[in-house]
């Protein structure tokens, strides 16, 4: 397990002060005042820290903070404005002896990207089956009087002939595989795909998209991927499956000051228990 960044500050009352310009006019002030509000400053990092939060908390602000100043690789282009880059410029972090292979940010947003590609890929896919059938039965039942220099309408004859359809369309489509995965299944395996062996890696609501089964396949792969390959995560969510990772450094965003706290005695998670609670009845009857 590995701690790469160790340590986070943000900016308190008078540093943000100073960095305010009153003589320049911009569209948004924008991370100012957040976490001062909040009473927030000092963040110390696990090898899996937690920001949750309501919607409008600050937890997706932090990553986007946070990922800048760690110059982080991202699929998706932030640009939050000028007082945003000045806040990054001011804000200090401490990192540890060991350095990560790579900082990557991952969206909610890029997963959801991720998945229209999917959705055009196999459009595409399907049209090509389509065509592709009608090259099969036009070949299985047409007459063998093709050219000998015509190779590839001699090789699909004969595959029509003494093969089935589904063997001809197979050998013909080299991405047919994508067709078999659900919207859940392809974000997991987008999940696999970018999370290597020693890296930081900053997710923002991984959990949209992902039924809870899935959610729960995500969890353990995260705390897989912390054991066995030396992964450090930085996630905003408020997902009971992800709050409950293993030794998971929680921060509560909905509280003033912003404090740690254990995932049970969150508010999002305390609804769900007390629903499933208030219908204890129902499930000892099944």
């Amino acid at each position: 397990m590995s701690v790469y960044i160790e340590s986070f500050k943000l900016l308190d009352e008078q540093e943000e002060y100073y960095l305010y310009d009153d003589r320049t006019i911009f569209n948004s002030t924008y991370p100012l005042g957040i976490f001062v509000k909040k009473d927030f400053r000092d963040i110390s990092f696990s090898d899996v820290t937690i920001f949750y939060g309501g919607n409008g908390s600050g937890k997706s602000t932090i990553l986007n903070i946070i990922g800048n100043k760690l110059s982080t690789e991202r699929l998706t282009p932030l640009n939050k404005g000028e007082y945003f880059d000045r806040y990054v410029a001011t804000s200090k972090h401490r990192m540890g002896i060991k350095s990560p292979v790579e900082i990557k940010t991952i969206t909610s947003d890029d997963v959801f990207d991720y998945l229209l590609d999917i959705r055009s890929i196999n459009a595409g896919v399907n049209r090509r089956k389509n065509e592709l059938s009608k090259e099969y039965l036009s070949n299985k039942f047409s007459s063998n009087d093709e050219s000998i220099f015509e190779y590839e309408k001699i090789k699909a004859s004969a595959d029509a002939h003494f093969g089935s359809m589904s063997n001809f369309i197979r050998g013909r489509l080299s991405n047919n595989n994508l067709i078999e995965h659900s919207n859940g299944e392809s974000a997991l395996l987008f999940w696999e795909k970018e999370i290597k062996e020693n890296g930081i890696y900053i997710l923002d609501e991984p959990e949209n998209s992902l039924s809870a089964e899935n959610q729960m396949k995500l969890k353990t792969f995260i705390e897989e991927s912390i054991r066995f390959y030396n992964c450090q995560f930085i996630i905003s969510t408020h997902s009971p499956f992800l709050l409950s990772i293993s030794d998971a450094r929680i921060y509560d965003l909905d509280r003033i000051p912003v404090c740690e706290a254990k995932w049970t005695e969150l508010k999002n998670v305390r609804l769900y228990y007390d629903f499933f609670r208030e219908h204890r009845d129902e499930f000892d009857a099944n």
